[in-house]
């Protein structure tokens, strides 16, 4: 009898900090290690698993409602990794920064170098994504700050791209930092790697929703794409580490028509969902697990 496994992507895979790394003054401390981090494959969740599966929701889309998209074979979502780099200057007054060493100038100056990172050093036909969300320095406006705090993510789909990329914010950190005399650290919190989809299981997945929903309600997303490389998205699972542990395959749920109002995307806080694909979703589940 075949084990079984499907996960849906709430389901929890870190123990604590999923992926520690960090570097101090630029310097590797400690790179991210791989799936076995995962709660599940650390409790024994994935022994006899011969696949997995998990199955994401779509809203503010034109596909049919009940429709789903299968992940052809390959990566279809990126690595996803949280930094944060800290500069440690000198505070002093506004009017005399020769006595300080200034955080904050220093830290807008890596912001606008670590965008070079993609657009300089990554191939076109390869893709990555470095945002910046949080930047916070400074208590006065006559004061040069002391500290400044840059936080953001990066986003690859290739595993040796991640950890290059990894590296490189390292090392301008520490270049930037040290040009400007600021002690530097930077810490990577979490993160998941890239999900590949097996070749195999996309294909058992496919024949199984095909003959469940139909031809009509039924997608690769190679078919959507126009028949030519598989279309990616640029959000990242964590469902990634399953798919690095067993063969695995992600699908994705219509649940929501532009046209009928579903006008949000999602992690939108107006995104909403049609509710009515619940039976449908369940249904799919069991159709791979007999059928797959």
């Amino acid at each position: 009898m075949r084990k079984i496994l499907n996960f849906n992507q709430d389901w929890t895979f870190y123990k604590g900090i999923a992926e520690p790394s960090a570097t101090e003054n630029g310097e590797k401390v400690n790179l991210p290690h791989s799936w076995n981090a995962i709660d599940g494959q650390d409790g024994g969740a994935l022994q006899g698993v011969e696949r997995a599966a998990m199955l994401h929701v779509l809203t503010d889309t034109e596909l049919p409602t009940g429709s789903v998209v299968v992940a052809s074979a390959g990566v279809s979502a990126p690595s996803a990794d949280y930094f944060e780099i800290t500069l440690r200057g000198k505070a002093c007054h506004g009017a005399a920064p020769q006595n300080g060493i200034d955080a904050l100038q220093a830290a807008a100056h890596m912001v606008i170098a670590l965008q070079e990172l993609p657009a300089r050093e990554i191939s076109v036909s390869d893709p990555a994504v470095i945002t910046v969300g949080t930047f916070s320095a400074g208590n006065a406006a006559n004061a040069i700050a002391d500290t400044a705090t840059v936080k953001g993510t990066m986003r690859t789909f290739n595993e040796g791209g991640r950890y290059a990329l990894k590296r490189r914010i390292g090392q301008i950190a520490k270049g930037i930092g040290g040009a400007f005399r600021c002690r530097t650290s930077v810490r990577f919190l979490s993160g998941c790697p890239s999900l590949y989809n097996d070749k195999e299981t996309s294909a058992a997945a496919e024949k199984a929703v095909r003959t469940l929903l139909g031809e009509k309600k039924t997608f690769t997303s190679k078919q959507l794409s126009g028949g030519g490389v598989a279309a990616k998205n640029g959000g990242s699972e964590d469902f990634a580490y399953i798919s690095r542990a067993v063969p695995s395959v992600m699908l994705a749920l219509a649940a929501g028509e532009t046209a009928k109002g579903y006008a949000y995307p999602l992690h939108h806080p107006k995104a909403k969902f049609d509710e009515s694909v619940l039976p449908i979703g369940a249904a799919i589940y069991a159709a791979l697990a007999i059928w797959g």
